[in-house]
């Protein structure tokens, strides 16, 4: 198989799962660290087509959220094979991950993947659950709104997403309605824009601010086999 990922979090399930498959990636694959001789084909929103056509890929992954409509129509065009996934749950992530390493020829199940679903089936929330607010970018401020991946995630550990019912999945929040809303706690991923626990205090004053992996909130793949523990520490 020669496969090109425009997806990160999948790009390493696929790095790891399927050695060698890995002809082209984004600029935003991160991990695993060596992706070998794979060639970057651009951004997840800015694909060169041309470039990934010209990888002769028996398959292109990509991802409903992650990559835009007509660039995967563009590919779609130059007669290659597009899997594009959707994930907003943890059960979608696992059926997700099962259907692209099937597609990418993967015969048995990966250890990895056995045990993500193990850990977070030992999972239950923290009693009781505190109220959050989950920026994800800034300038303007945008939160975590509803039907989300990373939003599942922290429902499973005991955080209540503000904005869990808001009919925008990442909603644009003027700062001093999120102020106003007081939550018990400020989740701050460090992607995809890079918060520091700095921004915390400037922008929460008063509040608990929990500082996260956006690896281990956002991603589906390896890293969910740790990430209860580590979501878990962090929110503590």
């Amino acid at each position: 198989m020669r496969v090109v990922s425009l997806v990160p979090s999948l790009t390493e399930a696929v790095a790891v799962s399927a050695p060698g498959a890995l002809v082209g990636v984004t600029d935003w694959c991160t991990h695993p660290a060596d992706l070998g001789g794979a060639a970057r084909i651009g951004g997840t929103k800015n694909p060169d087509v041309d470039a990934v056509a010209a990888l002769r890929p028996d398959l292109v992954i990509a991802n409903k959220e992650e990559n835009r409509a007509p660039d995967l129509d563009a590919l779609r065009a130059a007669g290659l094979d597009v899997l594009v996934t959707c994930v907003r749950t943890l059960d979608q992530a696992f059926a997700e991950l099962d259907r692209v390493l099937d597609a990418c020829a993967v015969r048995s199940r990966p250890g990895w993947l056995d045990e993500a679903e193990a850990a977070w089936a030992a999972v239950t929330p923290d009693e009781p659950p505190r109220t959050a607010v989950v920026p994800i970018w800034r300038r303007p401020w945008m939160v975590l709104g509803s039907d989300t991946f990373a939003g599942d995630l922290l429902a499973r550990l005991g955080v209540r997403n503000v904005y869990a019912a808001h009919p925008e999945r990442y909603p644009r929040v003027p700062l001093d309605e999120l102020r106003a809303v007081a939550p018990e706690l400020v989740v701050l991923p460090d992607e995809p824009y890079r918060f520091t626990r700095a921004d915390g205090p400037e922008a929460f004053p008063g509040a608990a601010v929990a500082l996260v992996d956006g690896r281990h909130l956002t991603w589906y793949g390896p890293s969910l086999a740790g990430a209860p523990r580590v979501l878990r520490a962090a929110l503590r």
